[in-house]
């Protein structure tokens, strides 16, 4: 399993740090060529085939009913033009914020490359999914769609770019004011800081690092869980924030022990994914079991077994087990030990 293969962790446009100042932020809202993700409650605008729908400044504009200029977020800048956020407001109509029909912008879609995961490839499409610059499609299709459904198919550049737009979004959303003393605060930095409007402390975006992992057991069968909050048949690895002054490792080893009673041994890095949901940064190993006597601990988690290959397989496609979203690592990692793709299955989550 490559990180970089992972499909939130497949960012190629340059995240252009030094030009997170107002004056770049402004000149780039001037330019033709900005292209706007638009984003509102952790979704964005995707056209009937699932494609992500850039806007131009000017569309995004009248979509968002001319937004104020603390909403634009700078999320970089590549060879051919910048990139930037717009946060439409939350809550109305589901069609508030959407490209408006009649919109002037021209129909832009991807060169078709040789892969969709950076370099000369970074702009094909993934499956079933085109990028284009168009507006006004509220009444023939656009809809908001969350990054977990949409993320697995977007190609390269658009999955790094909405992963960052819903990352930011949701970290503005949650963190209106100064943690010091209270007051309000203000964006400055091109949407990368929030600053103290009372004593001019500066805040950045936080990111919550959580410990995901495969569990092997001597049998090579691999550790599966059903949390106590989930619906019927759903299934992951387990997964669990890592606490103030622990290691991932040791993370991994806590997580397994106090909701199935499974005590690890070894654990590797296998890889990580962002998970802006609301501001995770998910750390995958694989861990190998020195037990295999289940306890789960009746509160997180409310099930939990070995499978093997054989076993998940006809689970899945008897719909007895419902598997994690392509868009998430879970979902990797499980694959990764099946040695390829799932079987169909009848839902996913």
């Amino acid at each position: 399993m490559r990180s970089d293969e992972l499909p939130l962790s497949r960012a190629v446009v340059d995240r252009s740090a030094h030009l997170r100042d107002e004056q770049t932020l402004r000149e780039l809202l001037t330019r033709d060529s900005t292209r706007v993700v638009l984003v509102r409650d952790g979704r964005v605008p995707v056209d009937p085939a699932g494609a992500v729908v850039l806007t131009t400044v000017d569309d995004a504009r009248a979509a968002a009913d001319d937004p104020s200029p603390d909403r634009w977020l700078l999320l970089g800048v590549d060879d051919e033009r910048g990139y930037v956020a717009l946060r439409a407001a939350r809550g109305g109509d589901e069609t508030a914020g959407l490209p408006r029909e009649g919109s002037q912008s021209d129909r832009w879609v991807h060169t078709p490359a040789s892969t969709a995961t950076g370099g000369a490839g970074a702009d094909a499409p993934g499956p079933g999914s085109t990028s284009q610059v168009r507006g006004g499609l509220a009444a023939d299709g656009t809809r908001w769609a969350s990054l977990r459904t949409v993320g697995a198919t977007l190609p390269a550049r658009d999955a790094g770019l909405v992963t960052t737009a819903v990352a930011l979004d949701e970290w503005h959303e949650r963190h209106p004011r100064c943690p010091r003393c209270g007051a309000p605060t203000r964006v400055t930095h091109a949407g990368w800081v929030r600053t103290c409007t009372e004593d001019g402390s500066e805040h950045y975006p936080r990111t919550d690092p959580a410990v995901i992992m495969a569990v092997v057991d001597e049998h090579d069968r691999l550790l599966l869980a059903h949390a106590s909050a989930w619906a019927a048949g759903r299934y992951s690895t387990l997964a669990g924030f890592v606490e103030p002054g622990e290691s991932l490792e040791h993370a991994v080893r806590r997580e397994v022990a106090e909701e199935t009673g499974v005590v690890v041994g070894p654990v590797s890095y296998a890889g990580s994914q962002p998970w802006p949901f609301p501001a995770s940064l998910m750390v995958a190993f694989v861990g190998r079991a020195l037990t295999s006597e289940v306890r789960v601990d009746g509160v997180e988690v409310e099930l939990a077994r070995w499978f093997t290959r054989d076993e998940l397989a006809a689970a899945v496609v008897g719909g007895q087990v419902v598997p994690p979203s392509t868009s998430s690592i879970a979902r990797a990692l499980i694959e990764d030990w099946f040695g390829g793709p799932l079987p169909a299955a009848t839902a996913q989550f």
